[in-house]
């Protein structure tokens, strides 16, 4: 299909960048010695370039065929959900890059160690290698799809041609040259998108006007949305705010809270802040990014809606493709456009975008997934062997990266459903790698154990309330939550029973009379609060059901607040009733430890 609308000064403007990129990437390599080199880039790179490649870094190919798909199936909504992007990094500026410049530092998981021991360091790798591996080899087999599009070429070939063309220049360059590569990407598809809501006005007789009435009229910019109605009896209102995904309360606390972990606790995008040379320069970063990242989604946001008034008006040449796992009709509408409304040689450059795009994800998660494997898990078991050598194992590392993504990008192919257990399982461990580096940063030296058990819990905890589990049709119905989680609040979430289970683990295992104190008197608190839930959702809502019993839908609203507030309030007596059993347990052994003591000494 894209032999039809690329002429050859299309094709001469792809395959120049293509190259160009590579030859630019490869350069980078000349000077390495190194793993710090390899995985640091010296320490020796501007912050503004680093900068730029954050946000390069967290901007695939699908978020800019995907942003603008959401703005021309709805609106502006997504916007809110970028205040906790800009939010979170201020706060990560503040808060944690002190720490990534204590030492040499090549992983936030070394930050684990350094508080807790190794068990702690290579459980969070672990979870980031399984959660990156799968889903940055779902986002290449994805991406593929409008690529196969576009380029005309099949999704087998064209998963190896950008996983390959990524590994080139990752293998010779580092993260140096991922950096750079990922600046200069950066550029291009802002280009990209800037030029696409200039040039979409120039097409009206009204111009810029004409197309925002146009939109604004039928209600294509809208932004703002609450969602809180205590009228709908779900949850006494609040039930809406965690199933909706763009309510303002999810984008400043949800989605603030979820981009901590993703910018501060994964190293796809830690390692740029890492390769900085100071703290300030560290904070400078993000500090760019958090300016940039705002502006670059109201572009490609304000390019859906003005996608959608130009089809409004103009008849689509291109018939959009059926959905495909990972992929709405919509996410199609873009590409359509850059292949039949734009003038050749521009054409060129906005397809580029989007192989830039592609290049950028596929580079960042090779480099991040080969420092982790080799500094976190292999440089502590071989512990006599030289830089040359890890160097070397660095970039053999990067093949095998390469190879894994390959393999997954196919899998998918034939097992759909594994694009959405790869998409969910990062929202299930970006909560347990958050509360474990927070952990690390406020609590003094400890034992791994309750990092560990609290890392794990919160992985169980979430898979439990996630759609991998509760929509399957082996869990007995009453066991199932009548709660559809909203993908920006799985990390708060996840963070929450984290640190809940790791604090009661210490108390257990480290006791002392201040912890058992606050062991008992937690559990008579949530003992209390349980009775109290029970006492009223059992008696009170009995009564007004059978007062409305005629009103069906006002019932079946009290009958899920009922249900809920039951479970939660049996599961706070059940966890009130564990605790002061604990304490209990606990401060016997603590009496028969001092008895035992005190016999010794006599």
């Amino acid at each position: 299909m894209a032999k039809s609308f690329l002429n050859a000064g299309d094709w001469t403007v792809i395959v120049a960048y293509l190259l160009g990129i590579i030859v630019l990437g490869s350069w980078f390599g000349k000077d390495q010695r190194n793993t710090r080199d390899y995985f640091l880039g010296s320490k020796d790179i501007p912050w503004w370039g680093i900068g730029l490649s954050i946000v390069a870094a967290e901007t695939s190919a699908l978020t800019i065929i995907g942003v603008p798909g959401l703005a021309y199936a709805g609106n502006l909504g997504m916007m809110q959900l970028i205040i906790g992007y800009v939010i979170a990094r201020v706060i990560l500026a503040v808060v944690l890059v002190p720490h990534y410049f204590k030492g040499e530092i090549y992983s936030p998981y070394q930050i684990l160690a350094n508080t807790f021991g190794q068990p702690a360091r290579q459980t969070a790798a672990g979870f980031f290698l399984l959660s990156e591996t799968l889903a940055a080899g779902v986002r290449v087999f994805v991406a593929c799809i409008p690529l196969q599009l576009i380029l005309g070429i099949g999704e087998g070939w064209s998963i190896v041609l950008f996983v390959v063309l990524s590994l080139i220049y990752t293998y010779f360059g580092g993260v140096k040259a991922v950096i750079w590569t990922d600046a200069a990407q950066f550029g291009l598809f802002v280009l990209g998108g800037l030029f696409t809501i200039f040039y979409i006005p120039h097409l009206f007789p009204g111009g810029w006007s004409e197309v925002w009435n146009f939109a604004s009229t039928h209600g294509k910019l809208e932004w703002f949305s609450s969602n809180f109605d205590p009228n709908t009896h779900q949850w006494l209102g609040w039930k809406q705010l965690f199933e909706d995904p763009f309510n303002i309360w999810m984008g400043v606390i949800g989605g603030t809270v979820m981009v901590m972990s993703s910018h501060g606790a994964e190293q796809l995008i830690v390692q740029r802040v890492l390769a900085c040379k100071t703290v300030t320069d560290g904070r400078k970063a993000l500090t760019l990014s958090a300016i940039v990242v705002f502006p670059l989604f109201f572009v490609f946001l304000l390019t859906g809606a003005m996608l959608w008034t130009y089809y409004q008006h103009n008849p689509m040449p291109i018939p959009l493709p059926e959905a495909r796992p990972g992929i709405s009709k919509n996410d199609f509408v873009y590409p359509i456009f850059m292949l039949s409304g734009v003038p050749h040689i521009l054409k060129g450059f906005l397809i580029v975008a989007i192989l830039s795009a592609a290049m950028s994800s596929v580079s960042s998660a090779l480099t991040s997934l080969s420092s982790v494997s080799t500094m976190d898990f292999f440089k502590k078991a071989l512990p006599h062997k030289s830089d040359e050598f890890f160097l070397h194992f660095s970039k053999t590392s990067t093949i095998v990266w390469a190879a894994l993504l390959i393999f997954v990008a196919y899998w998918t192919r034939q097992v759909t459903s594994v694009l959405d257990i790869a998409f969910k399982l990062r929202g299930l461990t970006s909560g347990a790698l958050l509360g474990g580096l927070l952990l690390a940063v406020f609590w003094k030296k400890g034992r791994s154990t309750p990092i560990v058990i609290g890392m794990f819990a919160s992985l169980l905890v979430m898979t439990y309330l996630s759609p991998l589990v509760q929509g399957t049709s082996w869990l007995p119905a009453a066991l199932k939550i009548q709660l559809k989680l909203a993908f920006a609040w799985y990390t708060l979430f996840g963070m929450t029973v984290m640190i809940s289970s790791a604090l009661i683990i210490r108390i257990l295992i480290s006791p002392s009379p201040t912890r058992i104190t606050v062991l008992s008197y937690t559990g008579r608190l949530m003992l209390l609060a349980g009775a109290i839930g029970l006492t009223y959702y059992g008696h009170f809502f009995d009564t007004t059901v059978a007062v409305n019993e005629h009103v069906r839908i006002h019932n079946i609203g009290l009958m899920q607040d009922r249900q809920i507030g039951i479970i939660i309030s049996s599961a706070l007596a059940v966890l009130g009733l564990l605790c002061i059993l604990a304490g209990v347990i606990v401060k016997a052994a603590e009496n028969r430890n001092q008895s035992t003591r005190k016999i010794a000494v006599s």
